[in-house]
């Protein structure tokens, strides 16, 4: 597998969202909702953070879980860098929301845009009468993955009988990159 191979089916994963940190924001890093205008932020961040062309009206503007409060920013100096959605899908229970298309641009790397970012999406599927969440995401994302972990998601391993040697590999390659960080 090349590192931007996607295995079918995609890794799913869940989370409550009953015991939520609360929302720290950095100085400097605001968070808001999307805001007319803002398509081209958002294409630009999800087109790099998924090496592919995204386009926000088809993409998310046509679907029918569309609220522009849903769509979340993380600016730093007023300038969209970072991402996600919180979002509903129908193949998921009523109570579950689900965090969507999350992005942030590699030039800010390190500043845990990432966290902030779904922990904002989170809080506002929180604030919509959501108690549980859903993502799925990829089995080479793992900066994301191990964001999603420390956010309190597990992996559904029942899905696929692929799940479970693919998230032993994940985890090894999470443990392997944290040892290689502290020599």
């Amino acid at each position: 597998m090349t590192p931007q191979t996607r295995q079918e089916p995609a890794l799913k994963m869940h989370a409550s969202l009953s015991a939520l940190p609360p929302l720290a924001l950095r100085s400097g890093i605001e968070i808001r909702s999307f805001q007319e205008g803002d398509e081209a932020a958002w294409n630009h961040i999800i087109s790099v953070s998924f090496a592919s062309p995204y386009d926000f009206n088809d993409h998310m503007k046509k679907d029918p879980a569309y609220k522009a409060e849903r769509v979340l920013f993380a600016l730093i100096d007023g300038v969209p860098v970072a991402t996600a959605a919180a979002w509903q899908v129908d193949s998921v229970p009523a109570d579950t929301g689900y965090l969507h298309m999350v992005g942030a641009l590699p030039a800010y790397k390190g500043r845990q845009l990432g966290r902030v970012i779904c922990l904002a999406a989170l809080h506002r599927l929180q604030q919509e009468g959501f108690s549980k969440v859903g993502l799925n995401t990829d089995d080479f994302r793992l900066p994301a993955i191990k964001t999603y972990l420390e956010l309190g998601f597990v992996p559904d391993l029942s899905i696929h009988e692929s799940m479970q040697a693919r998230w032993e590999n994940i985890h090894e390659l999470l443990h392997n990159h944290k040892k290689e960080k502290s020599v």
